[in-house]
């Protein structure tokens, strides 16, 4: 229900009115988490998570063999093993920037829950179950050492020491209080582009504090501000560094007149060129022509 809370807000329509072309490849079809099968309770529906992100693998590869900019729409953080993946059929040589309240660095033997959308940043490093790892035949799929983490301030204990152990760089929320979101994003941009032409931006809602953007399912109290989010979206496009990008953790349920999915929409038109006021000196950042696609995932079977 995610990406049709992302729709409603006029995505595809907005991309459109900054000069983009856009071809919507519609939803990628999903069990009905009601009635399928938890089965083992450390990697809660495993095989359902599995056939969703192999169909996004697929979609991801297809799309970007064909040179647009992929972007995803979720649904939970478990389909940024499915993006990952697609990415990788063209090889792992790419730096990754993560926007996360958490750290999603748990693995079957860490985590307190079960849940997968937290152990997907492990997997897509190569950390955790061999199902996860080895989705699409490539491990791991971007460079450990050009990934970074931003936003973190909910980590549980194993995580934390993987973490730590991990060449992965972390900027909590108490560093951005400390250094402020521009250097932080600054930093985070040297570090993920360096020595690579490739870095990806995963973007969950809940990296964001609750007041801005309710509807999402794992919220946690002391997140980034909207003009916070905005800017490091702002940055990301002056750098031209993001290649592929995906936002997940909509949770319309939870929302509020869907706060949180028009959020969504102009977080990506921030990354996809959106200014507040245009400068007229000849020198202001024009939009690229490029073509976006979109893909996404339902929670739901859906068929479009």
């Amino acid at each position: 229900m995610g990406p049709a809370a992302i729709r409603s807000a006029q995505l595809t329509e907005r991309i459109l009115g900054l000069g983009h072309t856009v071809h919507d490849f519609g939803n990628l079809p999903g069990p009905d988490a009601s009635t399928a099968p938890v089965g083992d309770l450390r990697l809660r529906y495993k095989p359902e998570i599995l056939k969703i992100c192999r169909r996004l693998s697929d979609r991801v590869a297809r799309v970007v063999n064909q040179g647009f900019f992929p972007l995803i729409l979720g649904g939970d953080q478990t389909v940024s093993i499915g993006t990952l993946s697609g990415l990788a059929q063209r090889g792992s040589n790419r730096g990754i920037i993560w926007m996360d309240a958490h750290g999603d660095f748990n693995t079957h033997e860490t985590t307190p829950s079960g849940n997968i959308h937290g152990m997907a940043l492990a997997g897509i490093l190569g950390y955790g179950h061999p199902g996860l790892v080895r989705l699409g035949g490539i491990t791991p799929k971007a460079l450990e050492e050009n990934t970074v983490l931003i936003g973190g301030r909910s980590f549980d204990e194993g995580e934390s020491l993987l973490l730590r152990r991990s060449k992965v760089t972390v900027f909590t929320m108490r560093e951005i209080d400390e250094l402020g979101v521009q250097k932080v994003v600054k930093e985070a941009i040297r570090v993920a582009s360096r020595g690579v032409k490739e870095v990806h931006l995963s973007f969950d809602m809940d990296a964001l504090d609750p007041l801005e953007a309710p509807g999402t399912g794992t919220p946690v109290p002391g997140g980034l501000t909207y003009r916070e989010a905005h800017l490091a979206m702002e940055m990301l496009y002056d750098h031209q560094v993001i290649t592929s990008a995906e936002f997940v953790e909509v949770n319309p349920i939870l929302d509020v007149r869907n706060q949180t999915g028009e959020l969504t929409v102009q977080l990506i038109l921030s990354l996809l060129g959106k200014q507040i006021l245009k400068r007229v000196d000849g020198q202001h950042i024009r939009p690229r022509n490029r073509e976006t696609r979109i893909s996404h995932r339902r929670t739901r079977p859906l068929q479009v």
